[in-house]
């Protein structure tokens, strides 16, 4: 793509400046919008699959402390929740990873079930299968279709 000389100061602007000011500005949107590599297809469940351009797509990623040097006990599910905001249009792919943030046996015994997701938030649970001392956040990826 050729680039646009810029203007001198005091330099009247023609038609032919404007021209090429256009021209640019066209060979650049004509490489960036309609490309079919920049599409991606998200499978939502109201929708099914949806080809969108990927720059409508949004990434949330977090990690969210489910306990911090905590006593835990064996098979007590612990509600938790996390909000996206803003919110998606459509109910977004959610993805729960725990991680043993202190590396000890308790912390390696862990189960995230997800029990709800809405366009706002992700309601789960975890479950220590293991009671004792235990520090465990959650990786939270959500990926979807921006508003």
């Amino acid at each position: 793509m050729s680039r646009v000389p810029y203007p001198e100061r005091g330099q009247p602007l023609d038609v032919s400046y404007l021209y090429s000011l256009a021209q640019s500005i066209n060979t650049l949107a004509g490489q960036v919008n309609d490309n079919t590599q920049n599409y991606s297809t998200v499978n939502t469940f109201e929708m099914g699959p949806v080809d969108v351009k990927s720059s409508e797509l949004r990434f949330v990623a977090e990690n969210q402390v489910v306990v911090s040097d905590t006593t835990v006990i064996a098979n007590t599910p612990q509600e938790m929740h996390f909000e996206f905001s803003p919110a998606f249009k459509y109910i977004p792919i959610v993805v729960l990873t725990p991680v043993n943030n202190k590396k000890n046996p308790v912390g390696n015994n862990v189960v995230a079930t997800i029990k709800e997701v809405t366009t706002g938030k992700v309601d789960y649970t975890v479950r220590f299968n293991v009671g004792g001392q235990a520090s465990v956040s959650m990786n939270i990826l959500a990926i979807g279709i921006a508003v």
